[in-house]
């Protein structure tokens, strides 16, 4: 059982880190892309970078869970209500992806 919570928070770790990433490198790129201010996007990433290498040491997990839950949850809000996204999408941009992170991210939390 705790080996599979492990792998789970090896992976979201991990794939908050990669998100994480461009969002400090390029966060004026991003800012556009994402029609947010620069101070947003280097806000998220660097959430993001903390909170996935706080998953992959195992620290604070019911709390970085819950916040990256957060952020989940407004990524699918803004793809939803601003962007008007699909669920799927065949050009990668659907919220499809977004809910399994969420959904993993509540599962970590539960489970902490």
């Amino acid at each position: 059982m705790y080996g599979g919570l492990f792998l789970l928070r090896l992976a979201v770790g991990s794939i908050f880190i990669v998100h994480a990433i461009p969002k400090l490198k390029e966060p004026k790129t991003m800012a556009t892309g994402m029609g947010w201010t620069l101070n947003q996007v280097l806000g998220l990433g660097i959430i993001e970078f903390i909170s996935g290498l706080a998953l992959i040491g195992g620290v604070g997990i019911k709390t970085v869970s819950f916040v990256l839950a957060i952020v989940m949850f407004g990524a699918i809000y803004h793809k939803i209500k601003k962007w008007h996204v699909p669920f799927m999408s065949h050009n990668g941009t659907g919220w499809e992806f977004d809910m399994l992170l969420l959904a993993a991210n509540l599962t970590l939390y539960f489970k902490f």
